[in-house]
This record gives structure tokens, sequence and C-alpha cells, in this order.
């Protein structure tokens, strides 16, 4: 039987189309099934964040990327509701300051990544440099790159030396330790518009409404070619991406907490042992405390 990494994983060389991904798959799981299940994943990633942060030797950092609404906020939250806030850090990136714009576009990626010992999440990350800013080249000029000084000049060997230098970043921090996992959380263009919706009928929800999203939904099919290019072009060994679908909230979450858990098992953290020098102290140190 195909595990859930390797039916939804995209490695270099793999023939990849997203059409073949269904969104709304749920890989023959029950909703029940599957919620009982993340509530043992949220265990055992517990134990496994525990051990990450006592050996002090790797890091995982988890990227989410997907169209809007497409559950990225809802993912974190439910999956990663059981560990240690002092072992986890979360950003979400929103569009580049004047600051981050005087630096390459890794810049401030680079700053968020997790230390040794922590899980780092990125909601959204350095991927929208190759996917928004594909879709909307001019975004481009505000970086001031030599050579480059309109939307033109932005040719295919531009975003070709895109994607080597989002590898080399990858590879860079997976040969220091840092394992990376990459979800794209695959909605329907129909389920979107569901949650949008949603999003304006619920006053509740109102709030996580833009004009900006329907301005966007108008380029889904080029969203859609832009993340297929990027996905193909950036899948590796040492990074793999997971297309997840979406479409049902329960088994997205499910099958990233399972994705999340099964790596974080094959990283094998465990808790330091003491030097002999050092164990044969302890009953030293535990017959002080008991004297006093």
């Amino acid at each position: 039987m195909t595990s859930i990494i390797e039916k939804y994983c995209v490695l270099s060389g793999k023939t990849f189309k997203l059409k073949d991904y269904q969104t709304d798959d749920s890989d023959g799981y029950e909703k029940k099934e599957a919620l009982k299940d993340l509530s043992d994943f949220k265990i055992q990633m517990q134990e496994y964040q525990e051990r990450l942060y006592a050996e002090d030797s790797h890091s995982l950092l988890i990227i989410f990327q997907a169209m809007d609404a497409a559950g990225k906020d809802g993912a974190i939250e439910h999956v990663m509701s059981g560990v240690n806030p002092q072992g986890c850090q979360v950003f979400s990136f929103k569009q580049p300051t004047s600051n981050d714009y005087e630096h390459d576009f890794l810049w401030r990626h680079y700053k968020a990544l997790p230390e040794r010992g922590r899980i780092g999440i990125h909601n959204r990350s350095h991927y929208e440099y190759v996917l928004v800013c594909k879709v909307h080249p001019e975004y481009n000029l505000s970086e001031r790159i030599p050579g480059y000084r309109k939307v033109e000049d932005f040719d295919k060997k531009f975003w070709n030396d895109r994607y080597e230098s989002i590898r080399q970043f990858e590879a860079h921090l997976s040969r220091n330790g840092t394992k990376i996992l990459k979800f794209f959380l695959h909605v329907s263009k129909d389920e979107q518009k569901e949650r949008f919706l949603d999003r304006i009928g619920d006053k509740y929800k109102n709030w996580k409404f833009s004009s900006t999203d329907i301005e966007e939904r108008a380029h889904w099919d080029t969203y859609m070619s832009i993340y297929e290019e990027a996905i193909a072009a950036t899948a590796t060994a040492a990074s793999p991406w997971f297309i997840i679908p979406a479409d049902k909230k329960w088994f997205a979450r499910f099958a990233v907490g399972k994705i999340i858990t099964d790596s974080l098992a094959k990283i094998e953290p465990e808790f330091p042992i003491l030097p002999e020098s050092q164990r044969a102290k302890l009953g030293e140190y535990r017959e002080k405390l008991e004297r006093e």
C-alpha cells in the first residue's frame, strides 16, 4: 500500500502535473478516523519536539504555500497545537518592507530560520518570489536588480536563476542540519469560492476577506501553471514538496500531521546522554539535596 508520504510527495525527476492530484482526495480515510489519528500525531510530535530541543543538533523547517483560503492558518493551528511554544516559531510573511528590498530576496527568510533544536513554520515563504512575483513581474522592479530595469527584462533565465538560488539555499540548510518540508495545500477553485462566500457571510470572518482575494482569483489558471513549474523546479530529495488535497480541511490537517510526525521520526532525535564522569556524580548531588 502506498504511504501518504509516497503518494503526495514530489521529488526531483518525478513526472509531475497538478491535475493528477485530486483536491478532494482523502486516501480512503473517514473523518472520525483521521481526527483520532491526528490527536495521536500531536502526542508523538510533542515527544519528538522535546527530544529535538534537548539534542540541539537538527532543526525542522515547515513551509506552507497555497492559494487564498486553502487552509494554511487552520492547518498550522490544528496540527501544531500540541507543541511547546518555546521550541516552535511561526512567521507569516507579508509584503516586503523597504528594508527587505535593500537586500536579496532570501534575506528576510534566512533571518527567520529555526535555530538548532527548534521547529520553524513559514506561512508563505521565499517561494512568493517565484509565484506571486511571476504573476505580477512588476513587483520585481522594487528589488532594483542590476540589469533588470523593466518588466520585459524578467525573462526565462531570470526565473531559472531564481529556482537555482532556492535549490542552493535549501541544499545548504539541509547540509547543516535543517530538515525541510514544503506543503502546497491544493484547493479547488470551486471550494475557494465557497470559502470566500463563507467569509463574506459571517461577520466574525469578514476580516479575513480582501478585495485582492477576488483580483488574484482572476489569475487562477496562471497561478496553477506557475505553481506547477516552481514545484517541479525545486523539489529535491533534501527538500521535497507535498501536494496536499485541501478541499476537506480535516484530511489536509491529518495528512500534514502524518508527514511531519513521520519526518521527525526519521530524524531520530534523542535525549543527550551524560558522560560517565558526570553521571558518576549524580549520586553525590542527590545525597546533597536530600540532606538539605
